[in-house]
């Protein structure tokens, strides 16, 4: 599966990176999709929170509302990502290696 760094440049951008972590930053506007891409087990923590829909490879989708600072814990995963609130979400993803 792709990378979210290769599959979404539009969308998440590398902040820091050595043997333990990779911490990435995803921001995107309403509207602005993350094509299928993939992480491994991650602790997310919105900046600016925000509402979006993730899609699974099994097509199955779910949505999450995330507040201002908010943080939660991801097992690996692989979807496809889509802002649909009314505001830029931005957050921080710290992917553990």
């Amino acid at each position: 599966m792709a990378d979210a760094l290769k599959a979404a440049p539009n969308a998440y951008r590398m902040v820091l990176e050595n043997e333990r972590v990779r911490v990435l930053e995803y921001r995107a506007a309403p509207g602005v999709k993350a094509e299928m891409h993939s992480h491994p087990a991650l602790v997310g923590v919105a900046v600016r929170g925000g509402k979006v829909r993730f899609t699974l490879g099994t097509g199955e989708t779910a949505e999450a509302e995330l507040k201002d600072g908010e943080a939660l814990f991801f097992e690996a995963t692989e979807h496809m990502t889509e802002n649909i609130g009314a505001s830029e979400a931005r957050i921080i993803l710290i992917e553990l290696k």
